[in-house]
């Protein structure tokens, strides 16, 4: 048996092939669509050996069984899929425009009764699990930073026999790991904080039961949703420095939220405490405070070893609960000093 080792060597140390003369450190590209018969995998479409390293990686990471996906929205619609129709549905009032607009979509064709319930509200939550069927997590969400007692609500999803999902993008297993709280299932944009360098598009579904995994390959396959090996190839070398990039990053947050906290520019702050996402209300322009920088990145997503910014009510199909002045920051890994110059100029701005 291997000796247990911390997570960030497993981040190092998993997915890699086998330690035997002349054999490669780092998993190599397989640029094949068709494979040779009677093998595990025939067609791409089916898997690929670099697809195979990093979901290896990501499951050791999260303590389940990791099935990549060609987009993070690929991945949560690939769970919807296995939602019966008829089911009762209870997620989070602000979640990720995307998954939220589709949930809306299930709901008004009448294949799902949904109930939104605020993120931090337990009480709510653990009163409407007993006549629910899934519970569908993201804490924080995102772009409020809104917390979940996931330990409490998963614990009572069991007791209930209702099947549960974490988001688990914003915190990642740096923070957080679900599935030993007792989650089904856990979902990844990959594109963001695990890959780490904006460079790509893709999602992961990490589950509990084999058998469930099973049933999310399966989704994969028939939603034709498989990633490129090359892409696959991009992810692994990020989740090789995502506890590197991650202490930054965290590190980085504190010390621009410090600074915010008590800013007559800034009517609110949304932070947990931790992670590398954080939140601002401003008082002035928004969109003119995001367009004034010159070392933050005025663009969408996130996780990025660039600090991005974004008015995220520029969007149609953003929920019309998210402020408008409100600005989501993601931090990277530049210098703190340089990042705070850089926004106390663009607020001074606005």
């Amino acid at each position: 048996m291997e000796p247990r080792v911390h997570p960030s060597t497993t981040a190092v140390t998993a997915g890699r092939p086998p330690r035997i003369p002349d054999n490669p450190v780092n998993t190599p590209i397989v640029p094949a669509s068709t494979f040779h018969a009677e093998g595990p995998t025939e067609y791409a479409r089916e898997g690929n050996p670099t697809a195979a390293a990093f979901e290896e990686a990501l499951g050791a990471l999260e303590h389940g069984h990791a099935t990549v996906f060609s987009s993070g929205m690929a991945a949560a619609n690939a769970i919807l899929d296995l939602i019966p129709i008829g089911s009762t549905v209870i997620a989070p009032t602000n979640t990720y425009t995307g998954v939220a607009v589709r949930l809306k979509e299930l709901a008004e064709r009448s294949a799902i009764n949904l109930i939104l319930i605020p993120a931090p509200d337990t009480q709510a939550i653990l009163a409407a699990l007993p006549q629910a069927d899934f519970l569908w997590l993201e804490s924080p969400t995102n772009p409020m930073l809104d917390e979940a007692d996931i330990q409490k609500c998963l614990a009572a999803a069991q007791t209930h026999k209702v099947i549960s999902v974490v988001d688990n993008t914003f915190a990642t297993p740096v923070t957080q790991r679900p599935l030993t709280m007792g989650a089904d299932m856990v979902l990844h944009s990959v594109t963001k904080i695990l890959s780490g360098h904006s460079d790509l598009l893709m999602g992961a579904v990490i589950a509990s039961d084999p058998q469930r995994s099973e049933q999310i390959r399966i989704r994969r396959i028939l939603l034709g949703a498989m990633p490129s090996a090359f892409d696959c190839f991009l992810a692994l070398r990020g989740l090789r420095t995502l506890y590197l990039r991650y202490e930054k990053s965290e590190s980085n947050a504190r010390v621009i939220v410090s600074k915010l906290l008590g800013d007559s520019r800034v009517s609110r702050v949304r932070y947990p405490g931790w992670g590398t996402i954080a939140a601002i209300e401003v008082e002035g322009d928004a969109d003119l405070v995001c367009k004034s920088t010159n070392i933050w990145t005025y663009a969408t997503s996130l996780g990025g070893v660039e600090s991005l910014l974004e008015r995220r009510r520029r969007w149609s199909l953003e929920s019309e609960t998210v402020p408008e002045n409100l600005i989501r920051l993601s931090l990277g890994i530049e210098h703190p000093d340089d990042l705070w110059t850089d926004l106390d100029s663009a607020l001074n701005k606005a």
